[in-house]
C-alpha cells in the first residue's frame, strides 16, 4: 500500500546527481489564487503589464526604424499611431507603463521589508490603481495640450 497522500507528490520526487532521492517543492499554480482578491489580481496584472511593456518597446522600435528608413515608412507608422486603434494602443501602453512602474515601486518597498501587513497591502494596492488612472490621465492630458 502506498503512503502517498496526494497524487501530486509523485512529481515532487527527484534524484540528486549521486542518485539519492529528494523532494522538490511544488510552486502554486493559478488554481490556488483567488482572482478577485486584490493581492492576486495586482500580482498577475504586474506580470501582464510587463509583457505589455515589451509590446510598447516593439512599437517604439518600429517607429524608430521607420524614421531611419525614410519619409514614406515614417508616414505609414505615423498614420497608424494617429489612428483610433493606434491611439488606443498608445493609451494602453501608457497605462501599462504607469501600473508596472507603480507596482514595481510597491515591490521594492516589500523587498525592503515594509508594507507586509494586510491593511498596508490593500492601501498600497489601491494607491497603485488610483495612481495608474491619475498618471495615465495626466500624461494624456499633457500630450493633448501640447499636440
Amino acid at each position: 500500500m502506498s503512503t502517498m497522500q496526494d497524487s501530486r507528490e509523485a512529481t515532487m520526487v527527484g534524484r540528486r546527481s549521486d542518485g539519492t532521492l529528494i523532494r522538490r517543492p511544488l510552486s502554486p499554480h493559478l488554481q490556488v489564487y483567488d482572482m478577485l482578491q486584490m493581492t492576486s489580481a495586482l500580482s498577475i496584472s504586474h506580470r501582464i503589464t510587463g509583457v505589455a511593456w515589451v509590446a510598447g518597446v516593439l512599437v517604439m522600435t518600429w517607429w524608430l526604424v521607420a524614421a531611419a528608413a525614410g519619409p514614406s515608412a515614417f508616414d505609414a507608422v505615423q498614420w497608424f499611431l494617429g489612428s483610433f486603434l493606434g491611439i488606443l494602443l498608445l493609451m494602453g501602453v501608457t497605462a501599462a507603463a504607469w501600473f508596472h512602474t507603480l507596482a514595481g515601486i510597491r515591490h521594492l518597498a516589500w523587498d525592503a521589508g515594509w508594507g507586509y501587513d494586510i491593511p498596508t497591502v490593500y492601501k498600497t494596492g489601491r494607491a497603485v490603481l488610483i495612481g495608474t488612472a491619475v498618471l495615465t490621465a495626466l500624461t494624456w492630458l499633457m500630450l493633448l495640450i501640447s499636440w
